[in-house]
């Protein structure tokens, strides 16, 4: 039994260290290290490889995308629910920017193939409908939820 304890928790601190293991994005179909745009750890998206407060770009608090590390309400970017996303705090269906839907981002409400701004498949991100590699415009490397990858998004699309 008293083998048995150190064991455990060495287990469990090697899986508390693992699940707090950043999710990077990299440029293109790049995975080195100096080609990392962001990387995502705690709801947090933070710049290149950094894990600073100060490098924070945006933030996801329930369904919201805010800008940097703020919680106020003038500072959300978006609102997600039901894979659509709203420019941000609204609801209206007149403002939903895209809708995410099986492995694609459509262009508003559209659910046509024209409408189509990028495909998402095994972790990497194509414009259009594309799936080769000279056309992908980013690499996650690990998974993110619908509101970490619309912070992503953001991040790649409006602050780079």
């Amino acid at each position: 039994m008293k083998r048995i304890l150190p064991f455990l928790m060495a287990v469990i601190m090697c899986a508390s260290v693992m699940a707090t293991n950043p999710v990077k994005v990299y440029r293109g179909t790049s995975t080195y290290y100096s080609d990392v745009v962001c990387n995502v750890k705690d709801g947090k998206v933070f710049k290149g490889n950094s894990s600073y407060n100060s490098d924070v770009l945006c933030h996801i608090e329930k369904n919201k995308v805010y800008k940097l590390n703020s919680s106020y309400n003038s500072d959300v970017l978006y609102t997600i629910r039901d894979g659509k996303v709203y420019d941000k705090n609204s609801l209206y269906e007149s403002d939903v920017v895209m809708t995410i839907r099986d492995g694609k981002v459509y262009r508003g409400v559209s659910k046509y193939r024209s409408d189509v701004i990028a495909t998402i498949v095994d972790g990497y991100v194509y414009y259009g409908n594309s799936t080769y590699s000279t056309d992908r415009m980013y690499t996650i490397d690990g998974n993110l939820t619908i509101e970490e990858f619309v912070a992503v998004w953001y991040v790649f699309h409006y602050v780079y």
